[in-house]
């Protein structure tokens, strides 16, 4: 297993549970994950939600993907960081015209947030792997 297997496995599943933190207080949601390829796992959001703030204060995350009968999951752990590269944001905005909806029709608008996994380790399980977790080998990505 490497990387690719992961980014595959995240744009067949692109329904993500997202953990950040909010001070000592964990918090989790439901996102649809933009992409995923082999620089790491993209999202979009807006800057003035919750999950940006938390972002800034604190990078560190994991995603949870799933397959629709939970038989196989994907977990990542890493850091992210905020997109401010125009040729990617405006690639959002063209491939997720929904943003339109909120007013981001330029990809310098401070309202579209885009941000990336790009370092930190992943992991596939099954039932199968069941009490066996941490022996299950790591796929480390980014630098």
């Amino acid at each position: 297993m490497n990387i690719k297997d992961c980014a595959d496995f995240a744009n067949e599943n692109k329904t993500c549970y997202l953990a950040t933190v909010e001070g000592d207080q964990p918090r989790v949601r439901a996102l649809g994950m933009w992409y995923a390829d082999e620089t790491g796992f993209y999202f979009q959001s807006q800057s003035i939600k919750a999950v940006y703030k938390q972002l800034e204060k604190n990078p560190r995350v994991e995603a949870y993907y799933c397959t629709k009968d939970f038989s196989k999951v994907l977990r990542v752990s890493g850091k992210v960081k905020f997109i401010t590269d125009s040729k990617i944001r405006a690639k959002c905005i063209e491939e997720r015209p929904f943003v339109k909806n909120f007013g981001i029709t330029e990809p310098d608008n401070p309202l579209l947030a885009v941000f990336q996994i790009y370092t930190g380790e992943a992991y596939f399980w099954t039932m199968a792997d069941n009490m066996k977790e941490a022996d299950l080998p790591r796929i480390k990505f980014g630098g």
